[in-house]
């Protein structure tokens, strides 16, 4: 609990005289956190929970209403000196559990002022769930008495046997989904098209619908009790919703865990069922439904359902596997604690973790939440634009209201009137003070690096593409990779049997022929013309194959640097006619062609470029220089290699329906730069890399101002 500093507080007197206690309604039961005594507070007619350390709970357990509260401190500090609460902890507690409506007194008049600071922090959760839209909850109705009615059916379901039915059932449909894994990645292209909509929305609710009731079966299974079932609004889409905060009560922290899994279980189980489905169905409404259910029980468990950094399931299950009771809020005032301790020096703060561990838990899981739940809004907002633009601009203001202004000014009324940092408030004025101002000089007058960086590839400027005109077998290789060959040098040979054997039978028809003329000469003078011309047909024919034969023999057509392609360096392997073999590269000049976004294509054209870099894979510490460099007046489509775009792993995102990987889904504008080489970095033909284009440095208002005025209009066209 507290240390010395908080014995004694001003505002005793407000509690001293009271006479409170525990509602009779009260459940009390005990729980250890990594081994850590806790105990929980529950009071059935309200479904109100509460957690207490036992220092605290010492002390709640000895109020009555024939005792003041003074008088139970009193005897609290003298059995427990080292570790009963002081004076501003117990009216902190006091106040939690009022909020909690755990406590019974007798004069609630006289306690106005004594819980007025958490009647304002009432009204501060009650206006922030009002502005909370996009997660609004709407209770409906009792489902304790339907359970009760299945537990027979309960206990059967959450055993041994449910288990291995489930691990059967998910182990086939994942073999399932691999063995048609290209028919899932094609079907998932239309899976947001406006036929398919109707199909996705009523999956979801279904899917929803049996993850609520999951929790709650496994809730009811373990002892615990469910009242309410309800409606949540999440981004104005109704979804179902329950309360299994009763799991809160259960000694066992394995069984808490199954409540939290329990609704990722039960999708990923009919996102089995509906694999299966799927597999054996043909294009219909059962199958674009079972398809469905099989994306939304997979991503959107993934996503958010088993995200712990969002407050759904998977943070409860960390929660509990960690055994940190109330992650995100102990994360909060822990984080606070630092602030208050280390910046603002406010020797009050009291230090609310009981190990480095935890420290360190809080501190990253507190940095982490917050950024992934802005990620994620954003991306909310950002889908809902696309499609309904006003409903997209009216959840930003919300979200700048609620994340921007709402919290300033929280912040602004805490350092100025806390009680806490009373001894320090001159520092914290002067600290925070300079970090607004160095946040403003930063991002108003300090200018910052300006640049396009593009994707881009190497190029010969000049080379030729090796092909064969004669299809075959690789026979024999010359000249291995990477080698400098001068004009008609050999390098490799392709062997064709077929052609061998056609040569050797055109040769047996020529001495035929020959012969039938010498007989003809001397017997049948009449038959000699007809095999002159037969001779002269078959000595075409040999010629022919001879010649074809030649280019069997693969010879460089100018000097340059040989580079085979992949499948011309095994002996053995068989080359279609028109294949590509690879190409002779003049190394003495290159050229790096980029694809630049159209977006930041208007900057190309403004004169400002102050300096031209490559950056080439593999070889990221070093830039190759940039001689000169030309930008393409016009948009392109294509790409100059599929290394940039998706096909190849790059970044551009190309069409799915081009085979080549080389069209765009959006224009583009094309930079071709001229490289020099130097000794630390060396230009390989059709190596990735990056181009950077450096601007007069910019302060970050106006990047970012430049970044949200291109999304609009590229997006939504304001």
């Amino acid at each position: 609990m507290s240390g010395i500093q908080k014995t004694f507080s001003e505002s005793w007197h407000r509690v001293a005289n009271l006479r409170v206690s525990l509602l009779p309604t009260v459940d009390v039961k005990k729980q250890f956190f990594r081994g850590e005594e806790w105990y929980i507070l529950n009071d059935p007619v309200n479904n109100n929970y509460f957690r207490i350390r036992p220092e605290a709970y010492s002390f709640i357990a000895r109020l009555n209403p024939k005792t003041t509260v003074e008088n139970v401190w009193n005897d609290c500090l003298n059995q427990f000196p080292d570790t009963a609460p002081g004076q501003e902890d117990v009216i902190q507690l006091l106040t939690q559990l009022y909020n909690a409506n755990l406590l019974y007194f007798q004069s609630r008049p006289d306690t106005r002022q004594i819980f007025e600071r958490h009647k304002k922090r009432e009204k501060r959760e009650l206006q922030s769930k009002f502005l909370s839209v996009l997660f609004m909850r709407i209770p409906l109705f009792d489902p304790d008495n339907i359970l009760n009615r299945f537990r027979f059916l309960i206990h059967i379901m959450i055993s041994p046997l449910g288990a291995i039915i489930w691990l059967l059932v998910v182990g086939g449909a994942i073999k399932t989904c691999l063995d048609q894994l290209p028919d899932i990645q094609n079907q998932m292209q239309g899976i947001l098209s406006p036929d398919n909509i109707i199909f996705l929305y009523f999956a979801l609710c279904v899917i929803k619908t049996l993850h609520e009731i999951a929790h709650a079966i496994v809730c009811k299974r373990f002892g615990g009790e469910v009242h309410t079932l309800g409606v949540m609004l999440l981004v104005f889409t109704p979804l179902p919703y329950m309360d299994a905060t009763s799991s809160w009560t259960f000694r066992n922290r394995w069984h808490r865990l199954l409540v939290g899994a329990a609704g990722i279980l039960t999708e990923v189980f009919l996102a089995a069922i509906a694999a299966f489905i799927w597999s054996k169905t043909g294009q219909g409404t059962l199958h674009s439904l079972a398809y469905n259910v099989m994306f939304i029980a997979s991503i959107s468990t993934v996503l958010f359902n088993a995200n712990p950094l969002l407050r759904f399931d998977g943070y409860y299950i960390l929660s509990d596997f960690l055994d940190i009771p109330n992650l995100h809020t102990q994360s909060k005032l822990y984080l606070q604690f630092l602030m208050e301790r280390y910046i603002f020096g406010s020797h009050q703060a009291e230090h609310p973790t009981q190990s480095i561990y935890e420290s360190f838990v809080l501190i990253v899981f507190g940095v982490l939440s917050f950024l992934y739940r802005m990620v994620i809004f954003a991306g909310i907002i950002l889908f809902v634009a696309d499609k309904f633009l006003i409903i997209g601009l009216l959840m930003a203001v919300i979200g700048i209201i609620t994340w921007g202004i709402v919290p300033m000014m929280t912040s602004l009324t805490y350092i100025l009137t806390n009680p806490k940092l009373q001894r320090s408030r001159v520092r914290v004025l002067i600290v925070t003070t300079f970090i607004v101002g160095s946040v403003i000089l930063l991002v108003l007058f300090i200018p910052f690096p300006d640049n396009i960086r593009a994707p881009g590839v190497i190029e010969a400027k000049h080379y030729s593409e090796v092909f064969n005109d004669i299809p075959g077998y690789i026979q024999e290789i010359f000249i291995p990779a990477g080698t400098y060959v001068n004009e008609g040098d050999r390098l490799l040979i392709i062997q064709n049997r077929e052609m061998d054997f056609d040569l050797a039978s055109a040769k047996s028809q020529q001495k035929e022929t020959l012969a039938m003329i010498k007989q003809a000469r001397n017997e049948r003078a009449a038959d000699l013309q007809p095999l002159t011309k037969r001779l002269e047909q078959i000595d075409a024919e040999i010629d022919d194959l001879k010649n074809r034969m030649a280019l069997l023999t693969i010879r460089s057509r100018h000097a340059g640097i040989w580079q085979p392609a992949d499948d011309s360096r095994f002996i053995g392997r068989w080359m279609n006619r028109g294949s590509y073999l690879g190409e002779i590269i003049d190394p003495n000049a290159f050229i790096f062609s980029a694809a630049v976004p159209q977006e930041e294509a208007a900057r190309l054209f403004q004169g400002e470029i102050k300096k031209t870099s490559v950056k080439i894979k593999g070889q990221a510490l070093y830039e190759a220089s940039v001689t000169t460099y030309q930008v393409i007046p016009y948009e392109q489509s294509k790409l100059p290699s599929m290394a940039i775009g998706w096909r190849g792993g790059g970044q551009i995102a190309t069409s799915f329906d081009d085979s080549t990987g080389l069209i765009t889904r959006e224009p583009f504008f094309l930079i071709i730069a001229s490289l020099t080489s130097t000794n630390a970095i060396s230009l390989i033909h059709g190596r990735s890399g990056r181009i950077c284009m450096q601007f007069p440095p910019k302060p970050l208002y106006f990047q970012f101002y430049r970044s949200i005025k291109q999304l609009l209009q590229k997006r939504y066209q304001l």
